[in-house]
């Protein structure tokens, strides 16, 4: 029996020593029973993070590890990850933290729609269900995710929940209609993706996923990353992401 379309999980990894062996553990284990691949990235780290993935790999024979020479940011991890996907023939790429906060066991739930062909994007957003702050979002990370994507909605004529989510899915197609090398190296690669998309009239479905802040440590710094998020807003004004 066919075990339909070929997908792909991609991990950025950088400095998850602590947690990567967690996120694998909290796979759901009925990807089990479909063509799944997982791909992790190492960006660099220097905490341990290629040994630990290593000793997954011997033990699952659906991971492969790929080595960044050198800390090249997330979304240069991304596209490493996205680039071999699409060369193995993956019809649908997932990309999933190697922090943990992003539930991994809610990907049976994000894949759906991708399998179905009802979507081409399928973002995990945790402002649709009102419960960020419940699980325990930060209140000011809370108003700037709100105040920023008011923003861009105005701006990209969209009406998304948020821009600021990682949990992210794409179809074969999306992934060859947008090139994503020419994104920025930026936290914010994820709501270009989502502009993109837009622009290239795929769809996007968002699916309302929990919050879950706990001791992860974010590499992300949040006043860099806000101002990334204008750039975008003001190159996309200036017709810098008609391409």
């Amino acid at each position: 029996m066919s075990k339909g379309k070929r997908i792909f999980i991609v991990i950025p990894a950088y400095q998850a020593a602590k947690t990567i062996e967690s996120v694998f553990d909290r796979l759901p284990p009925e990807l089990s029973e479909k063509d799944v691949r997982i791909l992790v990235v190492n960006d660099g780290s220097t905490d341990g993070t290629g040994e630990i993935v290593r000793s997954i790999v011997a033990r699952r024979h659906d991971t492969e590890l790929i080595e960044q020479p050198r800390n090249m940011g997330y979304a240069q991890a991304q596209k490493t990850g996205f680039q071999q996907a699409l060369q193995q023939g993956a019809d649908i790429v997932a990309l999933l933290h190697a922090d943990g906060q992003y539930a991994p066991e809610l990907l049976l739930q994000l894949l759906e729609p991708l399998e179905k062909d009802q979507a081409d994007v399928v973002q995990g957003s945790r402002m649709l269900n009102s419960q960020a702050l419940r699980g325990g979002m930060p209140l000011y990370k809370f108003i700037a995710n709100k105040a920023l994507t008011a923003i861009e909605n105005f701006a990209f004529g969209m009406n998304m929940g948020e821009y600021h989510s990682g949990y992210m899915l794409y179809s074969r197609r999306c992934l060859e209609s947008i090139p994503f090398n020419r994104l920025s190296d930026t936290f914010h690669f994820d709501g270009e993706m989502l502009l993109m998309a837009s622009k290239r009239k795929l769809r996007i479905k968002e699916v309302a996923i929990p919050t879950r802040y706990a001791d992860e440590e974010s590499h992300l710094k949040p006043v860099q990353y806000g101002f990334d998020v204008l750039r975008v807003v003001w190159r996309n004004a200036r017709g810098q992401y008609s391409f």
